[in-house]
């Protein structure tokens, strides 16, 4: 495939000028005796002197000219600048700043089947203006439709949560860089094609679909309500096996099996209980 080409065009004050001239021929008429010939000749020079005109154009900052004659890619004219080229020539404009796409949310399933809301954002920009221009038909409807496209392949490659274990799966929800590398390098292949170059692409909104959001937050909870029980247990045990090692190490009070089962009992449900223990106070022996 043809790859862009810079072209260097001339300058259009020039061209402003001899169109000027052009078009102020008639005035030679008034020196020269009326002659048909001279007549012709003024008006056919003063028309070329419109068609000047034509040729001339204004590239901004970040901005390029692509030129085409008659069915031919001339090249691209990337400097700003005032020009003048060939007025034939069809001049289509093509922007090489940096653009921001939002996507809407899609609705997709994941991995392992669950509907789920994603949307993503990205950053490009124009690099290969031949491509943009001629090797897709609208560049960026087709970044629009092949971001959605690596978008769907993305969420269907992962799921949206590990919940049984966090370190099985890399998910939607807690692959961060990874998971948005892997999309800026589906996106930058698919847009290769029309000479778009990726600045950034990463995850926007991710959820799940309305339909099963409400389960999948009782889940979420439970399995946050079973981790800290988990941790709640395992901290309450160091801690009664603890006080024990110092009871016994500092000959504070001799404790039978019975009497250290019943104490492992009570300090276990004080230190694992959701709401505060209210002690009752025994007045008597340890034996009542």
């Amino acid at each position: 495939m043809e790859k862009s080409k810079t072209l260097s065009a001339n300058s259009g004050y020039l061209g402003l000028l001899v169109g000027l001239l052009m078009l102020l021929s008639p005035l030679i008429n008034i020196a020269i005796p009326e002659n048909a010939i001279v007549i012709g000749t003024t008006i056919f020079i003063a028309i070329i002197g419109v068609l000047t005109f034509t040729g001339l154009m204004v590239v901004d900052p970040n901005e390029s000219r692509v030129l085409i004659l008659f069915g031919k890619y001339n090249g691209t004219v990337k400097q700003n600048g005032f020009y003048w080229v060939n007025p034939f020539n069809m001049k289509k404009k093509i922007s090489l700043r940096a653009r921001n796409f939002d996507s809407e949310l899609i609705k997709v399933n994941d991995k392992i089947g669950n509907p789920i809301l994603i949307g993503v954002i990205l950053v490009w920009k124009v690099e290969e203006t031949f491509k943009a221009a001629f090797a897709v038909d609208d560049y960026v409807n087709f970044i629009k439709i092949q971001t959605e496209s690596a978008i769907r392949k993305l969420a269907h490659s992962y799921p949206y949560d590990n919940f049984d274990d966090e370190e099985k799966d890399i998910s939607l929800r807690s692959g961060g860089d990874e998971i948005n590398h892997k999309l800026e390098e589906e996106i930058r292949e698919r847009l290769e094609l029309a000479g778009i170059t990726v600045l950034e692409a990463r995850i926007s909104n991710l959820a799940y679909a309305p339909e099963i959001a409400s389960a999948m937050l009782q889940r979420q909870q439970a399995t946050a309500v079973v981790a800290a029980r988990f941790k709640i247990v395992e901290g309450a045990v160091s801690m009664v096996e603890m006080a024990l090692e110092q009871l016994s190490k500092k000959n504070i009070i001799d404790l039978d099996e019975e009497k250290k089962a019943a104490m492992v009992s009570n300090l276990m449900v004080v230190l694992c209980s959701e709401k505060a223990a209210a002690p009752i106070v025994n007045t008597g022996t340890l034996n009542h």
